[in-house]
């Protein structure tokens, strides 16, 4: 154990000094006037489809200079970002009115494309010096129109920029279109476009180190707050009332279970046992499919792991608002720096169980989660390339993801499963375990494996349901989410649920004489990742408007990962918890 704690911090270092060098490696430039200060185009797409963005020149946008792309590092690719050098020449302090930045004629099949960006509220996103910047590429004119036939269609063609600045830095920047420099696309008609832009210049007061406070300003304003803050109150009052319900009716009832367990072995020893205690000699048998049990437990607790890291990152303030790709970057790095922590959990559990085949055993638990993830991230990709979205991958960075896999996460799986194999312990068992097993008496239908699922997940979901939707609109929309602290206390107020009700469920079944508790605990602890998924029909249908194949299956294809993993996690929890408590009540009771 000793050597796992220091290999956990050790971890922990290296995790927080890796990212915090990426964010000081954010843009700190000074400027004199005159310089040119950095502006990329990133992407362009669908307002309502996050997904499905572009790249700024796969759309006839033109350029007087030869266009440049910026290097990327990993988390921004796996971001779909694509930088590169925009049209237009922003000099610090140099302010220009109404100046061309390029002509273009377009043909009639760029009228059309673009007619048709315009027809889906299409944006674009720019970086100037490294701060995020967003506009549309056009308008529909509606007004007074009922047919849609008549509608009228206008790319916007002259951009102002509005700079602030204190001393040599840059502090904020915003971009609107000027509404009265329009180009009609309504026909299908070759059309020249000026493309215009205006910069003017203010200083400002603010301190440099606050300016990307305006983009979690959104989150952080007091109506979300509060809503913020009543969820949280709302999941507190329920979970406390519905678990020291619970706890209370659970102790009582188990101290009964005691007294009179204690009293009939006082009275008459011969005396027929019933309830939990009846199966004694049956409770710690061993589970079916031992290795993929042991194995789901392994890459549950890697994943633990890994969340927790990643709320150690976000509350130390790593994931500021724009920080290009710096999520991605963790989940990967800290995933693959885990897997050892998966490989030795599931290996010596597997030997605690007296399993021999200990290699298939690492095989399987390296693939369990990484497999799933695998197949849907190569039908996605495909998708995404069909699409030339930016969401496709280049091979050069499935070439880096492959080499983390081969080289940092399958060589310390290896050897967390090795060190596992030789620590050697034996399973602790308060009891003995018979020889052949007890036949489980008839259990009515909402005692069986599914109702119990529904019931165990249902209580965990509603502590979490409202803090969902902020969560689902940051990840799937434009809206920003930086209050970590709040999301910290929904995930612990999570883990505790699901622990609590996973053991009510185990003891209910324990008194109902069923002493096949092992999957069943995993599987009702692990349930609330089925009504996260349920959740993502409804918030798709209800709540969002995005739409298209590509969407549709990017969405729907990494939810259906990320549920399964909060699946595993939270099955890995709920089992934990439930085997503390079966070998506490049974080391409480004399069993022979």
């Amino acid at each position: 154990m000793e050597r796992i704690r220091a290999c956990l911090l050790a971890l922990t270092v290296v995790v927080v000094c890796g990212v915090a060098q990426v964010r000081s490696s954010a843009s700190d430039h000074r400027y004199t006037a005159g310089d040119e200060v950095p502006l990329y185009a990133n992407k362009v797409g669908p307002f309502h489809n996050p997904s499905e963005t572009y790249r700024f020149f796969d759309f006839p946008f033109c350029s007087s200079a030869p266009v440049k792309e910026k290097k990327e590092a990993l988390g921004e690719v796996l971001n779909g970002d694509r930088l590169v050098s925009a049209p237009y020449r922003l000099d610090f302090l140099g302010n220009k009115e109404a100046e061309v930045a390029c002509k273009r004629k377009l043909t009639k099949e760029e009228v059309a494309k673009f007619r048709t960006a315009v027809s889906k509220d299409y944006y674009f996103q720019m970086y100037y010096d490294d701060l995020p910047i967003w506009g549309f590429l056009g308008k529909v004119d509606k007004e007074g129109k009922a047919d849609p036939s008549e509608y009228k269609y206008y790319l916007f063609k002259h951009l102002i920029f509005e700079i602030l600045y204190n001393k040599d830095r840059v502090i904020e920047i915003t971009v609107r279109s000027d509404p009265n420099a329009l180009v009609d696309l309504t026909q299908d008609e070759p059309v020249n476009v000026d493309f215009m832009y205006t910069v003017k210049w203010k200083e400002t007061e603010t301190p440099f180190e606050k300016r990307m406070d305006k983009y979690s300003e959104s989150s952080s304003m007091p109506h979300h707050l509060e809503i913020h803050w009543f969820s949280i109150i709302n999941s507190c009052v329920t979970v406390l009332l519905l678990t020291g319900f619970l706890a209370t009716i659970l102790m009582r009832v188990l101290k009964n279970d005691f007294v009179k367990y204690a009293h009939d072995e006082e009275s008459a020893d011969d005396q027929e046992e019933t309830g939990w205690k009846y199966i004694h000699g049956d409770v710690f048998r061993y589970p079916k499919h031992k290795s993929l049990f042991s194995a789901a437990l392994g890459s549950g607790t890697q994943l633990f792991t890994l969340t927790s890291f990643i709320f150690i990152l976000a509350l130390v303030g790593v994931f500021y608002p724009y920080n290009r790709g710096a999520l991605f970057t963790a989940l990967v790095v800290i995933y693959a720096l885990t897997s050892g922590i998966a490989g030795y959990t599931a290996a010596s559990f597997y030997c605690q169980l007296e399993g021999t085949n200990w290699v298939r055993n690492l095989l399987l638990t390296g693939s369990l989660f990484c497999g799933p993830l695998f197949v849907t991230f190569c039908f996605l990709n495909t998708v995404a390339i069909a699409y030339k979205a930016t969401a496709a991958l280049p091979f050069g960075t499935i070439v880096v993801i492959f080499l983390i896999w081969a080289l940092v996460t399958s060589p310390l799986l290896i050897l967390g499963g090795i060190a596992g194999k030789n620590t050697k312990a034996e399973f602790q068992a308060p009891c003995r375990t018979t020889k052949y097993p007890r036949e489980i008496p008839p259990l009515p239908w909402y005692r069986q494996t599914l109702p119990q699922m529904a019931m165990a997940g249902f209580l965990p979901f509603s502590a979490i349901y409202i803090e969902l939707y902020y969560i689902f609109s940051s990840v799937w929309g434009h809206r920003i989410y930086t209050i970590y602290s709040i999301l910290f206390i929904v995930f612990i107020i999570l883990l505790i649920v699901t622990a609590f009700v996973t053991v009510a469920m185990t003891y209910f079944q324990l008194a109902a004489e069923d002493h096949e508790w092992w999957w069943r605990s995993f599987l009702c602890g692990g349930s609330t990742g089925l009504f996260i998924y349920a959740y993502c029909l409804y918030y798709y249908n209800a709540r969002s408007d995005m739409s298209g194949f590509m969407q549709t299956s990017f969405f729907f294809g990494y939810m259906a990962c990320i549920c399964y993993g909060f699946f595993l996690m939270l099955g890995a929890i709920g089992f934990r918890a439930s085997l503390f408590f079966v070998r506490h009540i049974y080391r409480s009771i004399k069993c022979e």
